[in-house]
């Protein structure tokens, strides 16, 4: 069965940075595009990035420049490297692919505070 497994999370100071990563199985990674999602408290889940079979990527505006996602097909792990953060990245962090239905990993928290 398809699975998504988020590691990584963690409190953070205003300004710092955390990789997520991300492990799939079940499925052939290599063939389908990866998303990281997040939610914040009392808000909706949003796509924070994405990356292509070809690892074309592409990003919120909100992260762009800060966040870099990417692939290791050999490994079936996503990563999403997260710089400068502020306390607006608060949220719990998904993994997400559509192969034939939406699968989601169980969701990492990233807290950043001083």
């Amino acid at each position: 069965q398809v699975q998504l497994v988020e590691s990584g999370g963690g409190l953070v100071q205003p300004g710092g940075s955390l990789r997520l990563s991300c492990v799939a199985s079940g499925f052939s990674f290599r063939r389908y595009t990866m998303n990281w999602y997040r939610q914040g408290p009392g808000k909706e889940r949003d796509l924070v990035a994405t990356i292509s079979s070809d690892s074309s990527t592409d990003y919120a505006a909100s992260v762009k420049g800060r966040f870099t996602i990417s692939r290791d097909n050999a490994k079936s792990t996503v990563y999403l490297q997260m710089n400068s953060l502020n306390p607006e990245d608060t949220a719990v962090y998904y993994c997400n692919t559509y192969v034939g239905f939406s699968a989601w990993g169980q969701g990492t928290q990233v807290t950043v505070s001083s």
